[in-house]
């Protein structure tokens, strides 16, 4: 093990080898730390799919990350990061998909993926393109963005779910507050306290799915008639549309992705001791893109990586891209058991908002740590607090008037983080900084790329 590894208090390095017992132990909890399943859950209440769509969506979406998380981490970035759908085109996603059909959704999808994998090799940009565009002031600002805006997709689809509101509000408010306990529970308890919080989302669901079965909120019929085992199915929702207006939109979310991605592998680098190099985000660049086409080829989300599994490796200590793997591999057979993802699928969408809620808390805690390295002198407090105001502002806009923009910007302005992340790039390129705040971001950029 590294000396700088001994310094942030490392068991096991990032690429030390541990055993299988260990590595499924750990794999599992990292896949537990990822709540995978409550995004394709918000996407297909958005779409109108039923339990049986719902349930197929889960599964691949499932299938998919965990083939790119096992080609990112022991091909493309070589560091432990689980693949995951990405929340950032949520908003987009549903308006495509509503309407021009799911077939253009996944269609949508191809091209910039394709791109993505282009600019690791072999373009051979990404790294340059990263340190020029997007210094930590950018990435933590976009990831704060992403969890502020998905705090308003959660509490809409509270509001907005059917039946009795005071019911949904009580079912959603009790499953926020488990949530909560549980973690804190994690925090103040020493032994099982640990335990409690790696399994703090499936706590707080199961509770929030008792409480709504109190009001008739639950059915689990559509459970006995699964099957146990399925394998996977390509294009599950039908052959891919290409229809010009949704790609350019894509492709523009993919930008998006990018900036929310590179925040997690600063946070990753950050844990592990691991630089940043040139080639390493190249590398990260061809993992992404081929995670997103695998999500284009089996369900319909981007992949990308996910910043809460760096909080595991910082509880466990361990960083090994072995445990990592056997997350993936623990994802992919979860992707095939088409009963698991009916169960899944059958919990109430009050429960599973009210839970969102709280990961959108995380996700936006996540970007304020970046931000911790951040002088917010006058430049960079328009560069955090613009793109805030502007997603927000994008995130509330009544529908009506969504309705009567341009189809491009229609798309667009469905996603607040879209918004949010182009007002950031745009604002960090166009304001001036002074020679000695230009400094000051070279030596941030280092200290996240390395420390």
């Amino acid at each position: 093990m590294s000396e700088n590894s001994s310094e942030l208090n490392l068991i096991v390095g990032v690429d030390e080898k541990i055993d299988l017992g260990k590595a499924f132990i750990l794999g599992l909890q990292h896949v537990l730390a990822m709540d995978i399943y409550v995004l394709p859950i918000i996407i297909a209440a958005l779409l109108g799919m039923d339990i049986a769509n719902t349930a197929l969506f889960i599964s691949m979406t499932f299938f998919a990350a965990g083939v790119a998380t096992i080609i990112q981490t022991g091909w493309g970035m070589k560091l432990p990061v689980m693949q995951g759908p990405s929340y950032v085109p949520i908003g987009a996603l549903a308006a495509i998909g509503k309407t021009l059909g799911l077939g253009a959704m996944v269609g949508s999808l191809i091209p910039g993926a394709i791109i993505i994998g282009l600019l690791g090799y072999p373009f051979k940009i990404l790294g340059k393109i990263i340190k020029k565009f997007i210094p930590p002031v950018v990435a933590g600002t976009v990831i704060v963005v992403v969890g502020i805006t998905l705090m308003t997709i959660a509490m809409n689809n509270i509001f907005g779910a059917e039946g009795n509101v005071g019911h949904n509000v009580l079912v959603s408010s009790v499953s926020a507050i488990m949530m909560v306990v549980f973690v804190m529970i994690g925090v103040r308890v020493k032994g099982i306290g640990k335990y409690v919080r790696l399994s703090s989302v499936i706590l707080a669901i199961a509770i929030g799915t008792v409480v709504a079965s109190c009001f008739g909120g639950v059915d689990f019929s559509p459970v006995a008639k699964a099957a146990w085992l399925a394998a996977p199915r390509p294009f599950p929702f039908g052959v891919p549309k290409f229809d010009l207006m949704a790609v350019l939109t894509m492709v523009f979310i993919y930008l998006v992705i990018l900036v929310e991605t590179t925040g997690t592998w600063f946070t990753i680098s950050a844990v592990t001791g691991e630089e940043l190099t040139d080639k390493r985000l190249n590398g990260a660049a061809v993992g992404e893109g081929i995670g997103c086409m695998l999500g284009a080829f089996f369900g319909g989300t981007p992949l990308t990586g996910y910043s809460s599994n760096a909080g595991v490796i910082a509880v466990t200590g361990i960083a090994s891209r072995w445990a990592i793997m056997a997350g993936g591999i623990i994802l992919i057979v979860l992707g095939m058991i088409p009963k698991l993802m009916n169960v899944i699928a059958c919990i109430p969408g009050t429960v599973i908002n009210g839970v969102f809620a709280i990961v959108a808390v995380f996700v936006m805690v996540n970007g304020m740590r970046v931000l911790k390295t951040v002088q917010l002198d006058e430049r960079n407090m328009f560069i955090v607090g613009m793109p805030v105001l502007l997603g927000v502002t994008a995130a509330v806009i009544p529908a009506e008037i969504l309705g009567s923009l341009p189809s491009l910007a229609n798309y667009l302005f469905s996603s607040g983080t879209a918004v949010g992340a182009i007002t950031a790039v745009l604002l960090n390129i166009l304001i001036p900084q002074s020679k000695k705040s230009s400094e000051v971001v070279e030596t941030q950029t280092a200290t996240s790329a390395k420390s």
